[in-house]
């Protein structure tokens, strides 16, 4: 360990293609066996990731502009249930976005994929579920019943006590095509990822707010024991926004 510090000067800011770029996203390692997988998460100065409930009132105007590059970017997105269901998603990118990815080769909408074991019913209520050319992929271990109004929905069925983490992103991998994989959270799905080891690269924006209170910090469960190591890899600041990004220590 150093005690020297290193000066992030106050203009040194890249724009959300450019941070996203410097990922380097298309660098694939084929011995992986999954996709390549980078978690974006936000947190408040104080470590709370949500605000009244959600993690949409942390962000700014940048840390959606990041959010939507690493989307427009990546074959899928992985999000927990849960999540789907607080945040309401809707949309994952607009119509600039989905150019982009036309002309890069890649679908119009990056597959948006879930992992709920006793298959939530709500999920069928989502504004996502209604959109014709999103494609999505529940894994479950339950039998009941789950529709799309208007999305191509797959539901991968598992037996009770299964289905795991690296199943699921081989399946993703194999037979999806899915090399690259955005995981957005929530806490606990992202907590899963990293104690199995399947978070290459780690994106933090730290937002320029205090919570207080007792909302979840960006991971959630037992505490690691020892705890991970991450390597700092790059730093960017956007206004008052940090965007850190780590990957994991060997």
């Amino acid at each position: 360990m150093s005690d020297q510090f290193e000066i992030l000067s106050a203009g040194a800011s890249s724009d959300a293609i450019g941070l996203v770029s410097q990922l380097g996203l298309e660098e694939l390692d084929g011995e992986l066996g999954r996709p390549r997988v980078v978690a974006a998460m936000i947190a408040s100065a104080d470590g709370r990731a949500a605000v009244e409930g959600r993690a949409g009132g942390l962000g700014g105007p940048a840390d959606r502009a990041v959010l939507r590059e690493l989307r427009c970017s990546v074959d899928a997105i992985l999000i927990g249930p849960t999540t789907l269901v607080d945040e309401r998603y809707s949309t994952l990118l607009d119509s600039d976005h989905r150019s982009r990815r036309i002309a890069a080769g890649l679908s119009a909408e990056p597959i948006a994929a879930t992992i709920s074991r006793r298959l939530n019913p709500q999920l069928a209520e989502l504004e996502l579920f209604a959109q014709p050319e999103q494609r999505i992929v529940v894994y479950s271990e339950s039998n009941g019943p789950l529709e799309a109004s208007g999305a191509d929905l797959t539901v991968v069925r598992s037996q009770p006590g299964e289905m795991t983490l690296a199943g699921c992103l081989e399946d993703l991998y194999a037979n999806r095509g899915v090399r690259t994989l955005l995981s957005e959270g929530g806490p606990t799905l992202l907590r899963a990822l990293a104690a199995e080891g399947l978070i290459d690269d780690f994106i933090f924006t730290v937002s320029p707010l205090l919570v207080a209170g007792s909302a979840p910090t960006v991971l959630s469960g037992e505490p690691f024991e020892p705890p991970l190591g991450l390597q700092l890899e790059n730093v960017w600041r956007s206004d008052s926004f940090l965007f850190l990004r780590y990957t994991r220590q060997c």
